[in-house]
């Protein structure tokens, strides 16, 4: 019963904005109705089904994964939960300004390097590239953190 309802909840909004988008493209070609009304017409309506969505998940899935704890266990999980979370956080956060900073140093140069002498564009690609890895390094360690949470 579970999947059908996440199928249900997946797929109705999306159902649900793609046919008031339909809808209001049909009336801004006929004429009917301004740019920015249109626009403000689908913005009003992804947030409304954003927000139901949210809300109807929330009580579906809440049931779903009640259990008997004591204030005590709950308090303790969530601690953990939550430096968990922050450490991931931080592994990504960091990690990606990081490789920002190593790029922002490497990329010119390894411009000026190949603009200079073309042959030399292999070798200062390597250098790029070993910038942006520290960046999927942090997503790969804040990945790693996030399956030992769950």
């Amino acid at each position: 019963m579970t999947i059908v309802l996440q199928l249900l909840f997946a797929l109705l909004p999306v159902a649900a904005l793609l046919g008031i988008s339909a809808l209001v493209a049909r009336r801004v070609s006929a004429g009917k109705l301004g740019v920015k009304k249109s626009f403000a017409i689908n913005a009003a309506a992804f947030v409304v089904l954003l927000l139901a969505g949210c809300l109807l998940a929330m009580t579906v899935f809440a049931a779903d994964g009640a259990t008997a704890m004591t204030a005590a266990e709950r308090a303790a999980s969530n601690q953990s939960m939550s430096i968990g979370l922050l450490a991931a956080a931080l592994a990504t956060g960091l990690a990606g300004i990081g490789g920002g900073i190593a790029v922002a140093a490497g990329a010119p140069a390894a411009i000026a390097a190949a603009s200079e002498d073309p042959k030399s564009f292999g070798k200062s690609l390597i250098f790029v590239a070993l910038g942006e890895s520290i960046a999927l390094y942090g997503v790969v360690i804040s990945i790693l953190i996030l399956n030992k949470l769950i």
